[in-house]
């Protein structure tokens, strides 16, 4: 899912990339001094072999700012562990508000991390967009037609770019006026992830 290098128009060649590609680490709003956290795999697990098992692993999210910390685990259903849902202007696991958000366009524009902010800056910036074969949940198909118009390009740029300005920034003060949770997590798919990996939960107690 990479712009490939070209002498005329910008080039985008989306190669079908999840959204839950980006979810390798998340920036969010902390629960508790309203500055930048983080949401990170919980230390010591093992790398993951698919992407997909990105939405299983447990979370530690942690502010740098005021030291808070929480953990997170996947929900368990008989005997598989529920997914994660990405999407959204909630992280998918702790359901803080998205630290990176923006108004855009009489929309809200927002991105997980500068990652996902320059996967889609490479998008919308690209004059000639070329599609592979792309599975049902990949991600620029999915995109709103709001951010997709050429006739929106140079706001949602513009508000790209104050995104990755926010990326750098962690203090209270300055969050963005629309990091703000919205509700607007996408349906739930009951994807599974069949236990006894390295991923499992812990045990009750």
């Amino acid at each position: 899912m990479e712009a490939e290098p070209s002498g005329g128009p910008a080039r985008h060649y989306d190669r079908g990339g999840w959204l839950v590609q980006f979810t390798g680490h998340l920036l969010v709003v902390c629960p508790c001094c309203g500055g930048c956290a983080l949401v990170l795999p919980r230390p010591g697990l093992p790398e993951p072999k698919y992407f997909s098992e990105l939405l299983f692993l447990p979370r530690r999210l942690a502010c740098r700012g005021c030291g808070a910390v929480a953990d997170w685990q996947p929900e368990v259903r008989g005997a598989g562990l529920v997914a994660a849902n990405p999407g959204g202007t909630e992280d998918p696991f702790f359901r803080r508000p998205l630290w990176l958000q923006t108004r855009c366009a009489g929309q809200i524009l927002w991105a997980y991390n500068e990652d996902h902010v320059t996967e889609l800056s490479d998008y919308v910036g690209a004059t000639m967009r070329e599609h592979g074969a792309s599975p049902t949940r990949a991600m620029i198909p999915r995109l709103p037609r709001w951010m997709k118009s050429s006739a929106h390009r140079s706001d949602v740029l513009a508000g790209l770019e104050t995104l990755r300005v926010l990326a750098k920034r962690q203090a209270p003060d300055d969050r963005s006026d629309a990091a703000y949770a919205r509700g607007d997590r996408p349906q739930h798919y009951g994807a599974l992830y069949f236990r006894g990996g390295p991923y499992e939960s812990e045990p009750a107690r």
